[in-house]
Order: structure tokens, then C-alpha cells, then sequence
């Protein structure tokens, strides 16, 4: 019966924690869960309180803060020219294997074929392969 009661209160402790999200509660709850498997093993309720203790107590200082550090860890913004690579530009001078024009991001950039035998006319839509220096280096759009 005892673990049937640690398991409910886990459930609540995790159903509580959706709305809180500070991650407290949950590791209450995994304390909750151990509680009811010392419970389950047969101990007396003393054993079962202590292994909630225990385990809510090494949840909270050793699990918590690495997830919390994980979880709110600010995003890279990748603000280099490399996060050009895949974009998709308009061509605004003809680009063909040494030379030519595109509308990137914004900006106009110096373009060339990735293919020296292909031509692509003013007004096509390009996708970004490479960037080669200062040159986007562009193919048809998919």
C-alpha cells in the first residue's frame, strides 16, 4: 500500500512540476519514485522516508544544476559567412562560371557557377553552395 502512495505523490510532484518548471519538483518527484521502489522491496515506512530524502536530496544539488546549465544555455548565433551557405539568392547579373551578380541576404554579392559551364539568367533564384572569399559560389535552387 505504502508504495502505491509514493507513486501517486510522484505522479503529482511531476504533474505539479508541468506547471511550475523550475525542475524542483520533479526531482522531488524521482525521490518520490525511489521511495516507492524501497517500499515495493518490502522496507518500513522509516526506510522508505529516508531513501525520499536521499534520493530528493542527491536529485536536487547533483542533477539540477547540470540541467538547468543545459536547458537555458544561450544559443550560438552564427553571424560569419558561413551561415550564408544554403540561402537563397537572386541573381542580378548574369552569373556563369568566373563572374556575375546576386542578391544575398540583403546585399549584393559577387557570384560564380559551381559548374564553370552553366549560366544563370538575371532574375533566377539561386541557392548558395559555398562562399569562396567574397564570392558566392551558387547552383539552381532545388
Amino acid at each position: 500500500m505504502g508504495a502505491i502512495i509514493w507513486f501517486i505523490a510522484a505522479l503529482v510532484l511531476a504533474g505539479l512540476e508541468l506547471a511550475v518548471g523550475e525542475m524542483t519538483l520533479l526531482m522531488l518527484a524521482g525521490g518520490a519514485l525511489a521511495a516507492a521502489g524501497v517500499s515495493l522491496a518490502g522496507a518500513p515506512l522509516w526506510a522508505s522516508v529516508v531513501a525520499f530524502a536521499i534520493a530528493s536530496f542527491g536529485l536536487l544539488v547533483f542533477l539540477r544544476p547540470f540541467l538547468r546549465r543545459r536547458l537555458q544555455a544561450p544559443k550560438a548565433l552564427d553571424t560569419s559567412v558561413r551561415a550564408l551557405v544554403g540561402s537563397t539568392a537572386e541573381v542580378i547579373s548574369p552569373v556563369h562560371g568566373t563572374a556575375g551578380q546576386v542578391r544575398l541576404d540583403g546585399s549584393i554579392w559577387s557570384a560564380r557557377s559551381l559548374d564553370a559551364s552553366t549560366t544563370f539568367a538575371e532574375g533566377e533564384r539561386v541557392t548558395v553552395i559555398d562562399i569562396d572569399g567574397a564570392t558566392a559560389v551558387v547552383w539552381k535552387e532545388p
